[in-house]
């Protein structure tokens, strides 16, 4: 009842955010968006090791801002390999994370929109599969199961029942088995001096 009540709050309230794709001079705002929003401890999770050292997926970064410009939430997805199907080749995918919404801003509707636009840009791209690693009850309302993910692994700890999948083409992930590797753009590397 109380996600009904949010949404008709959200409908009738005067649009306090716009989202864009994010853009360079983000990156501060961001970070420091996500280390309030979602602790210290946030670099250690297994989906992170996913997304380090790498580039988010063509156009899936988005940001809110409020009226002023500034970031007040954000999603980012990451091309993965989720296993591999019955005949060895990769599955690509694509691994959404973090969403977060800075705790001001929080039961206003910006995580269910930054949601639906990650959803619908990524199908329109072409994409096959959606993962992600958090809270079902949330995520269900979006598409998101635990069944799809059932014959696939996170590289390191995860809680099974928190591992979630979306499927944008019907029966992307049916065969799709194994662990979930990192794939995608790597990040630019500045060159490394030469002693004299």
């Amino acid at each position: 009842m109380a996600a009904v009540l949010d949404s008709v709050r959200a409908f009738f309230a005067p649009s306090t955010f716009t989202l864009d794709l994010e853009n360079a001079g983000d990156v501060v705002a961001r970070e420091n968006l996500l280390d309030r929003a979602m602790g210290p401890d946030r670099r250690k999770k297994s989906s992170e090791k996913l997304r380090q050292g790498r580039v988010p997926a063509e156009g899936l970064a988005l940001v809110a801002r409020d009226r002023a410009g500034h970031v007040i939430g954000t999603v980012r997805l990451w091309n993965v390999e989720a296993g591999v199907d019955r005949e060895t080749r990769p599955v690509d995918a694509l691994l959404l994370g973090p969403l977060a919404i800075d705790p001001a801003y929080e039961g206003k509707g910006i995580g269910s929109a930054l949601m639906r636009a990650a959803v619908l840009e990524a199908k329109k791209r072409g994409h096959g599969a959606i993962l992600l690693v958090g809270d079902a009850p949330y995520y269900e309302r979006f598409g998101f199961f635990a069944a799809k993910t059932r014959h696939l692994v996170m590289p390191g700890p995860f809680q099974r029942e928190r591992f979630l999948a979306l499927e944008l083409k019907e029966g992307w992930l049916d065969s799709a088995a194994g662990m979930i590797v990192a794939g995608g753009r790597k990040l630019a590397q500045p060159p490394i001096a030469k002693a004299a």
